[in-house]
């Protein structure tokens, strides 16, 4: 059986971007083709202060498609497999290798990206697909820039991280 493609969509959620956020119809609109497009969808949510799992700013974003068989992973660090099920669903699915995208792009999108790559995991990452807030040094144009570029030169010996365009990826998947 050959392998789905498996998106993974970190903290796009309503209290996630109860602070401004760039690009926000940009990014949204291109997760949801990776979400149409993809074989299996695993959304993050991340629990913590208000966001408390189940409530309005726990939900996801509404403009997001949620196709019937998403899963739902509820976290409390920025690392997307800290003490969550998300290594027992992705071993479920039989996923060595996914996709990620979503918010925010310099805390739990990085962290989880990195984590998967040094567990072994085959991570492309959809370069347009995620987004951030302005820090205090930084913009958050600059922070996508600068993390786009970071993961295509993750040393991680034999297993790099994949950078890519919603586009591109979307193409891999004909």
């Amino acid at each position: 059986m050959p392998e789905q493609n498996v998106l993974i969509v970190v903290d796009m959620q309503n209290g996630v971007f109860a602070s401004p956020r760039y690009d926000r119809n940009g990014r949204a609109e291109r997760i949801n083709q990776l979400i149409n497009r993809a074989g299996r969808v695993i959304f993050i949510q991340h629990a913590e202060g208000e966001m408390t799992e189940g409530s309005e700013f726990w939900q996801v974003l509404p403009e997001l498609h949620q196709p019937e068989g998403a899963i739902s992973v509820t976290k409390t660090a920025c690392d997307s497999f800290y003490r969550t099920t998300l290594g027992a669903v992705l071993q479920e699915l039989n996923a060595t290798r996914f996709t990620v995208c979503g918010c925010a792009t310099d805390y739990c999108v990085d962290t989880t990206i990195k984590i998967a790559a040094s567990k072994g995991y085959a991570v492309t990452v959809a370069s347009d697909a995620h987004t951030t807030g302005d820090r205090t040094h930084a913009t958050a144009q600059q922070l996508i820039g600068q993390h786009n570029e970071v993961w295509r030169e993750l040393s991680v010996p034999g297993n790099p991280v994949t950078v890519k365009t919603t586009a591109e990826i979307l193409a891999d998947w004909q």
